[in-house]
């Protein structure tokens, strides 16, 4: 099957640093070419992914500082990704929510990864589109949504990018986003309560420095608190290998998470709040432990009390980039299927049916005005 994936303009496909969306498409492309499937990805020049690259952008752009014009770079991006897509693959499958216009102008069917937490307006949007085949990252997530044609999956991970370390040092970890949403405030907190070094690694976004200033940047001292910046492949390796575990203590409802599969590849067992998707990609005792509490959180950091090997089988047996790539296959194939039949009756058809109805002129004029028009 030829597949077309749309990824943003912004960010490399793999991310160099922070990207947890197009750290999921570079993984699937590839599972996808290693199952025969011809892939085409749509991304910034810089994109390194081991497929089919196709570009109208050189440099990445990131972080966006100006929303306007973003979004025009966005949707040039697109309009030039659907096109191309036209006239060289079976299936389009974008990664954002405006993309799904240009379903109305396609002859090829639209596969949507929904990546973002529910959202009445978002939702709402979908909803014009029934004909898309869309694709929920959890069954958390996808419970959130009322579409008639939905699927769950789990992102996967190609194992082989990390490195399996048995052997610990005495830290913890925290590698995300420096949001409230994310609870590096809450890392800090259970690295002094437990005394237990802390490593925090991740963007800071412009939308939360004063979160930075206020709540986590007092605390960094560089030597039991330290804030190592955004981290690469190789920095994730070193700092989430030699571990003794991924702190997870996020204050929203997750709806994936992939950062937690990474730990585990590399043998270092996730303690988190629960929320979302967590209850999904952790199973206690055998790839980490979710915690009632923070006093909870203390006490398991202290003694995990997981084998590192076990935790990297787990991500092979039940996360792989090849058990997320088949089922993402049979989405298309059914996407395909269903495009070969007539088309469903959906909300912008029936509106526009509406407007075609108008009153029964009887006037002997009305008649002869509409003759001659």
């Amino acid at each position: 099957m030829k597949v077309g994936l749309i990824a943003s303009p912004f960010i490399p496909v793999p991310p160099v640093r922070y990207g947890g969306t197009e750290l999921f498409l570079a993984t699937l492309a590839e599972a996808l070419q290693r199952l025969g499937h011809d892939v085409t990805v749509y991304a910034n020049a810089e994109s390194r992914v081991r497929c089919r690259l196709r570009s109208m952008y050189e440099r990445s752009d990131w972080p966006i500082t100006d929303a306007g014009r973003a979004q025009l770079k966005d949707l040039n991006h697109t309009a030039h990704a659907c096109a191309d897509v036209e006239q060289r693959c079976d299936v389009v499958h974008v990664n954002n929510t405006q993309s799904l216009a240009f379903s109305r102008f396609s002859r090829r069917p639209f596969v949507c990864t929904i990546h973002h937490p529910h959202d009445d307006v978002l939702s709402e949007f979908y909803a014009w589109y029934p004909d898309v085949r869309y694709v929920a990252i959890s069954r958390f997530q996808a419970r959130q949504e009322h579409l008639p044609h939905l699927t769950a999956i789990h992102h996967g991970l190609d194992v082989t990018r990390y490195q399996l370390v048995e052997r610990k040092e005495s830290y913890l970890t925290f590698l995300g986003r420096i949001a409230p949403v994310k609870g590096a405030h809450l890392a800090i907190q259970i690295a002094r309560e437990s005394g237990i070094p802390l490593k925090l690694a991740g963007e800071i976004q412009p939308a939360h420095a004063g979160y930075w200033e206020s709540e986590v940047k007092p605390y960094v001292d560089g030597r039991f608190i330290e804030y190592v910046g955004e981290a690469d492949l190789a920095t994730k390796n070193e700092l989430l290998g030699r571990s003794i575990a991924l702190l997870f203590p996020i204050q929203w409802n997750e709806p994936f998470g992939l950062i937690m599969l990474e730990a585990m590849a590399c043998g270092t067992p996730v303690v988190a709040l629960a929320g979302g998707a967590v209850e999904e990609v952790v199973e206690n005792g055998l790839s980490g432990w979710i915690c009632r509490d923070l006093d909870a959180m203390v006490a398991r950091v202290r003694d995990p009390g997981i084998e590192a090997r076990r935790c990297r089988e787990y991500v092979q047996r039940r996360f792989s980039a090849e058990r997320m790539a088949r089922r993402y296959v049979a989405v298309y194939e059914q996407a395909v299927a269903a495009r070969r039949q007539p088309p469903s009756r959906s909300a912008t058809t029936v509106e526009l049916e509406k407007d075609r109805v108008r009153p029964q002129r009887t006037r002997d004029e009305d008649r002869v005005e509409l003759s001659t028009m």
